[in-house]
């Protein structure tokens, strides 16, 4: 079992910001929608520690997510900023975490990342028609299932 206490405060700001982070992409991905985003974003972090998680997850929940503000940039600076959160973050896990907790952390991520992107419709006209999904926002969210690696299989 990983506690917040086995990482130092870079670790668990890197921990704790790459969810948002990745979050935060897949909402820049494509116009339109952010507050819709957002808010889904807030909801999937407040759903998620009322349900059941690894400690560790639960910890990463209990924190304030640890994204530092920087200067306004573009999708894609946002996007390569998330990929190598995630990535970070994953590693570190790799090296502390157990399989179950890693795996818990990586539907975590992906969770909060795909209620981010069915928040809104890109392309709709008044909510009717277009994509639930956009391909910008797709593009995103399979960069991020990347970024984390292979998952281990539940009790792995």
């Amino acid at each position: 079992m990983t506690r917040k206490a086995e990482f130092n405060a870079e670790e668990w700001s890197v921990v704790t910001g790459a969810p948002a982070l990745a979050a935060i992409a897949v909402a820049a991905a494509d116009r339109g929608g952010t507050l819709r985003e957002g808010m889904s974003m807030a909801r999937t972090y407040q759903e998620a520690r009322g349900e059941q998680h690894t400690e560790l997850v639960g910890e990463l929940l209990a924190s304030p997510p640890g994204v530092s503000p920087t200067p306004a940039t573009d999708a894609a600076q946002l996007r390569e900023r998330a990929v190598t959160a995630v990535r970070s973050a994953s590693d570190l896990l790799g090296e502390k975490a157990t399989a179950d907790e890693l795996r818990d952390f990586g539907d975590f991520v992906v969770g909060v990342c795909e209620a981010v992107a069915h928040a809104h419709k890109e392309g709709s006209m008044l909510g009717f028609g277009g994509k639930e999904v956009s391909p910008p926002e797709q593009a995103v969210l399979d960069e991020i299932a990347a970024a984390l690696g292979p998952r281990p299989e539940p009790g792995g």
